[in-house]
């Protein structure tokens, strides 16, 4: 069934009622082929043509071209636009003509090095093919391998010894391969290149610390008298040159003229109903998504929907299961969950079926968005906007991988930034890419990194040039707490903590230990684990989680053993959990006078705390009350954006019988569900505050802050365009058509107050006042 068939297929269905808001027709492009300087070595001519590469894309030749003539090299183009070829090529080609040749390649998942790991034993098989024996002796080969925490004692040594390209993520590089570099010395020496792959992955905390990482690993070649070139891969974003400048301190030429061909896709727009007269409430999401993941499996079209949250993946996979096993009982288990949490084992198991057709869908969170190969895709579902475009394009561009046309649907969230696209289609398939954020000057992150640096290599005021801003700063405060000590005599700082540092230190959260989730009714078997401040929120006493569409309660949380038990449930709830926050300001690092009002940017602490849990019935979402509950406040430095009101306005808006607060409260919401549309963010990853009088100031305040400790460049962005932020923010509330303030403009899914008290009118004239001429 095509999408056009499909689409109409589902107007026929009892659950439609005229959902179907737009449907964006993406024409295909004509491919673009380019020859490079100079060909390649025969072989590897002979093996791409074996694998049905008979000739170059225009971006796969500038990248060949570009990386051999030198150059640090970006190449950002489109999902499944041959990205692979663009350093596998170059880096084979100089391991041929000079078998000291190394290769590091990077990439965020296991999955995914697995993946590539096939795709280059492939591609070297028929190397083998195409290469004559001498003497009777087989074809030199360059060897590789997967280095990771599953591969045996064994294996690492000969990896080490013997490999040209080494396949790992950053992770094992940085607490298995750079605390070690004494036994990788000869492999450091001769490291010709670093591939980074999916680089737009790289932002925000992650990204920050991946920074500090690749930094770490250039200052150890440059000890053992080296200078690798980074070749990187990334999805289409709006500043691949900074953004791989800020992640490798190198900077890149960039290759975005995208030469390969794209078939049709029809994208379509889908918004849940209303459900009572007022407008204030949309069917659940979560419920149409299910109803459209049960229909693509009923037809046999091969999908993946997309979640933002794991419970969420959780959720319809068990509604959807349901749904089939009224009229199709056959298929339920054709259809599973796939997101982060779980084991490798299970993950692989899953890849697997789908690629081979035994599955028919999954649900997944963002962890099937990158280029795990599974196989040729039919459609593509995206539970409500995933916070960038750069993200919506990869979760759309899984489907259609070959000639034939495909489908992409997005199910609008009852949020701000969602029901603005609903609205408006324009701005979503007419939008720039997003700024990839990442801080590399983090002094937070640099506080964990550098005792890791020292350990490897005593440091120097020349590493300063290197780590960048904040290296003074984390250094002096290392130096207070007798982590790093100073010795004139050499000039150096000399480490002098704990052993290991690096295994403290995690690189993908906050930097909490980690929480492992157990199942009371199979003796305490393994299910997952996840960090201690997610835990909080997610595993509380009374918390309902989900695992593979199976809903488990909570029994206990014990952090001093770090583990979770659960115990199977059959319940028809989930729960979510109620945070409260509060924002102190530390210090101002930049201000600006708007109209009416000054804006600042600057240092704040946050203190967050899970204050209780609401139980929300499935399907319908009806709320079924809220526990009370007391967890560990958890307290971090980050960087912040706020703003004064005049005191004077609340005599207006009493005048005209609205609510101050409330109308605060309600431009804090807007503001951060419409911020990810100038950063490259979740709404998950910043918070706020709003307060008639702030006990810092003295003064009615709106905080928009990062949610991560040191900041991540969020908030300084919405800083940077403060205007068009409060522009968007006006047209989302204003063209909302509820009376009094719904989730699609003012209500927040966060908020620690209840949503209350919130006043969409005093909110549209704070707007409009912050923006009068």
């Amino acid at each position: 069934m095509n999408p056009t068939d499909f689409l109409k297929h589902l107007k026929e269905q009892s659950f439609y009622q005229n959902q179907l808001v737009h449907v964006e027709r993406l024409g295909g492009r004509m491919v673009r082929y380019e020859s490079l300087e100079r060909p390649l070595l025969r072989p590897l001519v002979e093996a791409i043509q074996a694998g049905g590469t008979t000739r170059l894309y225009r971006h796969q030749a500038q990248a060949i071209d570009a990386i051999r003539a030198g150059h640090n090299v970006v190449v950002a183009t489109g999902t499944a636009s041959g990205k692979t070829l663009c350093y596998n090529l170059p880096v084979l080609e100089a391991a041929l003509l000079n078998s000291n040749t190394r290769a590091l390649y990077l990439f965020p998942t296991k999955a995914l090095a697995q993946d590539q790991l096939r795709a280059l034993t492939e591609l070297t098989q028929r190397l083998k093919a195409a290469m004559p024996a001498r003497n009777g002796m087989p074809p030199w080969l360059p060897r590789f391998g997967s280095y990771d925490g599953d591969t045996s004692p064994n294996s690492r040594t000969r990896l080490r010894r013997e490999a040209n390209i080494i396949l790992t993520n950053p992770d094992m590089l940085h607490v298995g391969i750079l605390p070690n570099h004494n036994l990788w010395a000869q492999f450091l020496k001769n490291l010709k290149f670093v591939v980074v792959d999916e680089a737009h992955i790289y932002r925000g905390v992650f990204g920050s610390h991946v920074a500090a990482v690749l930094r770490r690993l250039t200052r150890l070649c440059q000890l053992y008298g080296n200078q690798p070139r980074f070749i990187c891969c990334s999805a289409t974003i709006a500043n691949p040159g900074d953004h791989i400048e800020r992640l490798t301190g190198q900077r890149p030429l960039v290759v975005d003229d995208d030469g390969s061909p794209q078939a049709p896709k029809q994208f379509a727009l889908w918004n849940p109903p209303f459900i009572d007269p007022k407008k204030t409430a949309r069917r659940s999401p979560n419920g149409e998504a299910a109803n459209l993941f049960a229909e693509m499996t009923r037809q046999e079209i091969r999908n993946i929907t997309f979640t933002k949250a794991r419970v969420v993946a959780e959720l319809i996979l068990s509604y959807a299961r349901q749904a089939l096993d009224r009229t199709d009982p056959d298929l339920k288990e054709r259809i599973a969950s796939y997101r982060a949490g779980y084991l490798p084992e299970q993950r692989r198991e899953i890849e697997q079926a789908l690629f081979q057709g035994q599955l028919i869908g999954v649900t997944a969170t963002s962890a099937l968005e990158l280029g795990v190969d599974v196989g040729g895709l039919d459609a593509t579902v995206s539970v409500g906007y995933p916070g960038t475009v750069a993200s919506l394009w990869q979760q759309a561009g899984r489907a259609g991988r070959s000639n034939s046309s495909s489908l992409a649907i997005m199910v609008g969230l009852d949020n701000p930034l969602d029901q603005y696209f609903m609205r408006h289609p324009d701005q979503l398939f007419g939008r720039p890419h997003e700024h990839a954020l990442i801080d590399p000057g983090n002094v937070y992150i640099l506080e964990q990194h550098l005792p890791c640096a020292a350990h490897e290599q005593p440091l120097t005021p020349a590493d300063e040039s290197l780590f960048g801003r904040g290296f003074v700063e984390a250094m002096v405060k290392l130096e207070e707490q007798g982590i790093v000590t100073y010795e004139s005599e050499h000039d150096k700082w000399y480490y002098r903590g704990r052993p290991y540092p690096a295994q403290h230190v995690s690189i993908r959260s906050v930097g909490s230990k980690p929480i492992v989730l157990v199942d009371s009714s199979r003796k305490m078997k393994r299910l997952e684990e996840m960090d201690e401040v997610s835990a909080f929120s997610r595993v509380h006493p009374g918390a309902v989680y989900m695992h593979q569409g199976d809903s488990y309660m909570v029994t206990e949380l014990d952090l001093i053993k770090g583990q979770a038990t659960l115990t199977p449930a059959r319940v028809d709830y989930y729960t979510q959990p109620h945070e409260r926050s509060e924002v102190n300001i530390v210090r101002s690092l930049k201000h600006r006078q708007m109209k009416l009002c000054t804006a600042f940017w600057g240092a704040v602490r946050v203190t967050q705390q899970v204050v209780g849990y609401r139980r929300v019935r499935q399907f319908s979402e009806a709320d079924l009350g809220e526990t009370p509950l007391e967890m560990p406040a958890n307290t971090f430095e980050t960087r912040a954006l706020w703003w004064d009101v005049p005191i004077e306005w609340l005599k207006h808006l009493g005048a005209r019988g609205w609510d101050f607060l409330g109308g605060l409260h309600a431009v804090e919401h807007a503001a951060i569900g419409l911020l990810p549309l100038f950063a490259m963010c979740d709404r998950w990853d910043i918070g706020g505050l709003s307060t008639p009088m702030h006990p810092d100031t003295e003064r009615p305040q709106i905080f928009i802050y990062d949610g991560y400790p040191g900041g991540v460049g969020i908030s300084e962005q919405g800083f940077a365009l403060l205007t068009d932020l409060w522009e968007a923010t006006l047209a989302t509330i204003k063209e909302c058509p509820c009376e009094e303030g719904c989730p699609s403009c003012i209500y927040s899914p966060k908020c620690g107050n209840n949503n209350e008290p919130l006043d969409k009118r005093a909110a549209i004239w704070i707007l409009e006042s912050l923006l009068r001429t």
